[in-house]
């Protein structure tokens, strides 16, 4: 038992003397297509971080499930708070870990909008408490490692066939392939620019890339090469 909202403080006492981890999982509840959850990103983030868990091991906090989302409002069931809100949430968080004793903090995020928050929020504590920390951010961070099993032009895309591939591995209950959609977004002249669109003005299904691409088979070797990636970082000279 590595969750710590599950466990008695005697169970929280013996882990925090035991190990110098903590996970801070984090997401987001936002439109994800037409056939997946609106809570996609703190699933995927959660399942992660239970599964390195069990193998390092390592505290695992309560997850965050509502990030900076505003972009994506135009569909119905996003919600969002502030970015600075977000900020001192999960920095208090992080901060209760370090009053008990975690040197070692592993923030776990699938939400785009969370990287910078988390960013300020790690140097910060960094700073103040002389710790490592470091950050995940899931759709990035599976890339490198993925690429031989994608067939479609955009797998990494909103809903697609990376993150239906993901929540079909951990959460398949939740996922109505049925309704999935393949999806292209409409062409951009200037990619180089960061442009402040809309999200409703890329796509009218909730989907960039092929939703209807993925499946279990993929989400399977993602998943594993994801844990394992993550179990050799946390094991590694460069997060001691």
């Amino acid at each position: 038992m590595y969750e710590v909202a599950k466990m008695t403080w005697l169970e929280f006492d013996a882990l925090r003397k035991e190990t110098d981890l903590a996970i801070l999982p984090s997401g987001a509840v936002e439109v994800y297509g037409r056939h997946l959850p609106l809570g996609s990103d703190g699933i995927a983030a959660m399942a992660l971080a239970l599964a390195l868990a069990e193998r390092v091991p390592a505290a695992v906090a309560p997850l965050v499930p509502v990030g900076e989302s505003r972009v994506l409002n135009s569909f119905p069931g996003t919600l969002w708070v502030s970015a600075d809100s977000f900020r001192a949430y999960i920095g208090d968080i992080a901060q209760s870990l370090v009053h008990w004793g975690f040197r070692r903090l592993l923030f776990i995020n699938s939400h785009a909008g969370n990287v910078p928050a988390i960013n300020q929020v790690a140097r910060d504590l960094q700073d103040q408490h002389g710790i490592i920390c470091a950050q995940v951010d899931t759709w990035r961070f599976i890339q490198p490692f993925t690429n031989d099993l994608w067939v479609t032009d955009r797998p990494h895309g909103h809903a697609s066939e990376a993150g239906t591939s993901m929540l079909l591995r951990v959460a398949p209950e939740t996922v109505k392939m049925e309704k999935a959609a393949r999806t292209a977004p409409p062409a951009n002249e200037f990619p180089e620019f960061i442009q402040y669109r809309p999200y409703s003005s890329l796509t009218d299904t909730g989907t960039v890339g092929d939703g209807t691409a993925g499946s279990l088979e993929k989400g399977e070797v993602l998943f594993s090469r994801a844990v394992e990636r993550m179990v050799a970082f946390v094991n590694s000279e460069a997060f001691q």
